[in-house]
């Protein structure tokens, strides 16, 4: 992990996430499937309950990095996580893992202020800095037209609901 300050504009200022922050990373976890609307407690809490323990141990062994941007009294106001994964190759990317954009949430009181940009910004460059061939996310229809603005485009993936 690296505990390097990146100031921002309005006193913010932008870090990685280390481990001991996984509550705060499940908080804005929670949040942003409330604000997609999810509101089946039960149905938050098992999937909470799931994340932990994946976050945890890929927080520890490095398969997840975090960033968070905050105020000026070192609240966490927002944030978003890459999750690195074993993966198949094929003839698009070669490479055995690919990263997965996840968890970007901002605080309602600071949302369009930038804030999620920076953010992906920071991500997409981590990524390429990796020597990842690309990168996906699943767009909240919040997000579309932000990850639309950077460059990402539908793809071809299709789904079955088995439940």
């Amino acid at each position: 992990m690296n505990s390097s300050r990146t100031r921002l504009d309005n006193g913010l200022t932008m870090r990685e996430a280390g481990p001991g922050e996984l509550p705060e990373i499940l908080h804005h976890r929670r949040n942003m499937f409330l604000d997609m609307g999810y509101t089946d407690d039960g149905r938050l809490a098992a999937a909470m309950k799931a994340a932990e323990s994946f976050f945890a141990r890929r927080l520890a062994n490095g398969e997840y990095r975090e960033w968070f941007i905050e105020d000026r009294a070192g609240k966490v106001v927002a944030g978003g996580g890459v999750v690195v994964f074993d993966y198949h190759a094929g003839p698009r990317d070669p490479s055995p893992r690919r990263p997965i954009i996840v968890n970007v949430y901002t605080d309602p009181g600071h949302r369009r202020k930038g804030l999620a940009r920076i953010l992906m910004q920071t991500m997409i460059a981590w990524c390429r800095a990796e020597g990842f061939g690309s990168v996906v996310l699943h767009a909240s229809d919040q997000g579309r037209h932000l990850y639309e603005t950077l460059g990402f485009v539908p793809t071809n993936e299709m789904r079955l609901m088995l439940r």
